[in-house]
């Protein structure tokens, strides 16, 4: 059974808000929802997957029952936004640990770098529906 997408992110980080933003403007066919990992969906999210809910180092898509973190799912992400943003997913050609290496390196510095913010960010009202609570 299919399922609708959903990226999970961290509320408070400028860089994933900003992303989150992005794909939001870009999505044209509504295919993701989203959640932050401070939120309830994210905690139980979280939870379930024995992954520390506290500690938000990466975003997650979770798809179809499957997870995916770091570059692999920004680049799941990127195939399905579709136009030139699909050729993006070519990058997956790249050995994981280079990827990985490369998304730590960022996701290490994101604070410093875009800052943070006190409290979750909040979308327009009218993208509140494709938000998990």
């Amino acid at each position: 059974m299919e399922t609708t997408p959903v990226i999970y992110f961290d509320g408070v980080c400028n860089l994933c808000s900003s992303a989150v933003q992005f794909i939001l403007k870009h999505d044209k066919k509504e295919i993701f929802k989203f959640a932050s990992l401070q939120g309830d969906a994210g905690q139980k999210m979280l939870a379930a997957r024995n992954f520390p809910t506290d500690h938000f180092k990466t975003f997650i898509l979770e798809e179809n029952g499957r997870i995916f973190t770091r570059s692999s799912a920004a680049l799941r992400i990127a195939r399905e936004l579709g136009g030139a943003w699909s050729l993006v997913y070519g990058l997956m050609i790249v050995p994981t640990f280079i990827r990985d290496a490369i998304y730590n390196f960022i996701s290490d510095h994101r604070y410093k770098w875009f800052g943070k913010k006190d409290a979750c960010w909040i979308p327009k009202p009218e993208w509140n529906r494709r938000f998990l609570p």
